[in-house]
């Protein structure tokens, strides 16, 4: 991205209601980005208009798009509203995600299926529209795991549904050769959002914190910079996942 500014850029965010792809795209407004504000869910809606209001009075502009993710219908129809609403697409950053905590033996065909549609499918195909639709000079970030770095149990199907957008990053970066598209992934630590608590005990959290170098569980105010970051000054990293959690994890 040679002028490395968001300024004006249209940015489509995956997962942008609330929690880290909310503050992602309020930091973007505050660039003076066009986001795209992704929500899944009628109940989402409310969060999501907070979010594109958030946006524009940050000095950006955004519209608002409801889509199941795990539908490529859905996919198309989020990128074709960015098109329709901003003329083109520079950028996309998806941030949509589903956890499950459980032993292998007790995990259901169902939950197995629902978690690789969720983080695998849907990140796949949110890749191969970002990647149809940016002419060139733009990137594409996905937000995996630092569970990919550990070993551990009982994150089997969510940490093994994450892993296969590392590969998917890799060959994307690979075939955008020549038209100066970075993709790359974001892995964080356990983040201190409603997202996180309902699969965990006190115990499991109080082990998280301890895992991290000052005690606590990641914030997302700790990932969203890294986020602008890719999207600008860091448009030469490619193919990369960068694990941002305070040492939760490393290889």
């Amino acid at each position: 991205m040679p002028a490395r500014t968001l300024k004006d850029k249209v940015v489509v965010v995956g997962g942008a209601s609330r929690n880290l792809g909310g503050l992602i795209s309020r930091q973007l407004g505050e660039h003076g980005a066009k986001v795209v504000v992704h929500y899944n869910s009628d109940s989402s809606r409310s969060d999501a208009e907070e979010t594109a209001a958030a946006v524009k009075q940050a000095g950006g502009d955004a519209v608002t798009h409801q889509a199941d993710l795990t539908r490529v219908a859905g996919v198309e129809g989020l990128f074709d509203a960015a098109i329709d609403a901003f003329g083109r697409v520079d950028a996309s950053v998806n941030t949509a995600g589903m956890v499950i905590k459980k032993p292998v033996t007790e995990t259901s065909e169902a939950e197995y299926d629902r978690m690789f549609a969720v983080n695998s499918k849907a990140a796949y195909f949110m890749m191969r529209e970002a990647a149809k639709r940016i002419d060139r000079d733009g990137s594409i970030v996905t937000v995996v795991t630092s569970l990919l770095a550990a070993y551990t149990g009982l994150y089997s199907v969510y940490a093994g549904s994450k892993s296969p957008v590392e590969h998917f990053t890799r060959a994307l970066s690979k075939e955008l050769f020549g038209r100066n598209i970075s993709v790359n992934n974001i892995a964080p630590g356990p983040m201190d959002t409603s997202f996180f608590y309902p699969a965990e005990t006190d115990d499991s959290v109080a082990y998280h914190k301890s895992s991290s170098m000052n005690g606590e569980l990641t914030r997302i105010e700790d990932i969203a910079p890294h986020v602008i970051f890719l999207l600008t000054e860091g448009w030469w990293l490619n193919g990369q996942t960068l694990f941002v959690n305070g040492g939760y994890t490393t290889r």
